[in-house]
């Protein structure tokens, strides 16, 4: 295996073990019960960048940039969405 292999391989796993961190934020929510001091306009900034990275990574055919960032959209989109659910009324 090349250097930019095995350095592609390894960024590419600890980019979606970073990116399914926010399962744990997820996780404390639901037992909270509360998304109190949960910005939801920061997750949504994430959002952007992570489509904006994907798109990169498609148009460029870079595997690492669209699997990283295909798993950081998904669980910070979940993130958002049950930040929303357990919100406090307004």
């Amino acid at each position: 295996m090349s250097a930019a292999a095995a350095l592609a391989l390894a960024t590419t796993a600890w980019g979606v073990v970073m990116a399914i961190g926010p399962v744990l934020q997820i996780r404390r929510i639901r037992q909270a019960r509360s998304a109190a001091g949960v910005s939801t306009a920061h997750l949504v900034v994430l959002l952007v960048g992570f489509a904006l990275w994907l798109a990169y990574g498609v148009v460029e055919g870079l595997a690492p940039l669209i699997v990283t960032n295909v798993v950081s959209l998904v669980a910070t989109g979940a993130w958002l969405v049950v930040a929303r659910r357990y919100r406090a009324p307004a």
